[in-house]
């Protein structure tokens, strides 16, 4: 099965999988991809898919539809093909080279064991565990201040005994009966489940710009190094707390990945979702399942 990836500025906007015969492309709602910008005419342009094979074709547009860069009128869609449309980009790749597809992607950016320098990596999974360390510290200071007060609560018996109250003069009419309303303590309620560490659910990459962008990987491993040898390469580490990723070496000096376009430097950065990771100049979208 055909799909395409919408993306603009090397962020994948969305995927669809091509299961009918003809998918128009344009600005209107009434189109199967509907790109909302000005640069793109009503009914830009029309895919048909005929047995396995997929054909585009410009629909007069006032802007024109171009493959690869160049303007076209009529093009037989081939695997990898990068559609231009206004600003917007539509790659379009072919289900039947998907085995192949993935198998480059790792050749390309996922780095084997057998080529990786033990002492390297020696230093990245201590810095991340440096990191991992660091952020629990925080997270167990910050639990302690938030829960200093309530640490510090009585029981409503000792609050009682130890409540300076006078004697009570003789009623001249009995009080209304007074609801004391029991306030129990951590230690009674146990673990409060909205703060109980769960599971830490399965990481992934998914490729933003390049060749491969839309192709996504698992983060199953204990450590997963990515990039190119001398050119720069990162390792991320699946931990308890979380993922992290960390420097492992480049060809320049002080030249490290970027998290959400700013340097991580020699210390470990723990992932978010949502982050984007840039390595050996591929963009990467850092999410959880």
């Amino acid at each position: 099965m055909a799909r395409l990836f919408l993306s603009l500025d090397n962020q994948v906007l969305a995927e669809y999988n091509m299961t009918k015969e003809r998918y128009t492309i344009g600005r209107l709602p009434d189109n199967d991809v509907r790109i909302d910008n000005p640069a793109v005419s009503g009914h830009h342009s029309l895919i048909i898919n005929i047995l396995n094979d997929s054909f585009l074709e410009d629909l007069n547009s006032t802007n024109g539809t171009y493959v690869n860069g160049k303007l076209i009128k009529k093009h037989a869609l081939q695997h990898g093909d990068v559609i231009t449309i206004g600003h917007h980009q539509l790659r379009f790749s072919d289900q039947q080279e998907n085995e192949t597809e993935q198998d480059e992607f790792e050749k390309t950016m996922v780095i084997p064991a057998g080529q990786q320098n033990a002492g390297q990596l020696a230093k990245a999974e201590k810095a991340a565990e440096a990191a991992a360390a660091e952020a629990a510290a925080e997270a167990a200071a910050q639990a302690v201040q938030s829960d200093a007060a309530a640490a510090v609560k009585l029981d409503p018996e000792e609050a009682a005994a130890l409540e300076d109250k006078p004697e009570p003069a003789a009623p001249a009419a009995p009080a209304p009966e007074k609801k004391e309303t029991f306030r129990p303590s951590a230690t009674y309620t146990g673990i409060d489940p909205a703060t109980a560490p769960s599971a830490l659910p399965l990481g992934k990459l998914q490729v933003l710009s390049g060749a491969f962008a839309g192709r996504e990987l698992e983060l199953t491993k204990a450590l997963t190094t990515l990039g190119r040898p001398g050119v720069q390469v990162a390792a991320i580490t699946r931990r308890a707390e979380g993922y992290y990723v960390v420097h492992v070496e480049s060809g320049k000096e002080g030249d490290y990945p970027l998290v959400n376009g700013e340097p991580i430097g020699s210390k470990a950065r723990k992932l978010a979702d949502n982050d984007v990771v840039q390595l050996a100049g591929v963009k990467m979208g850092f999410f959880t399942s």
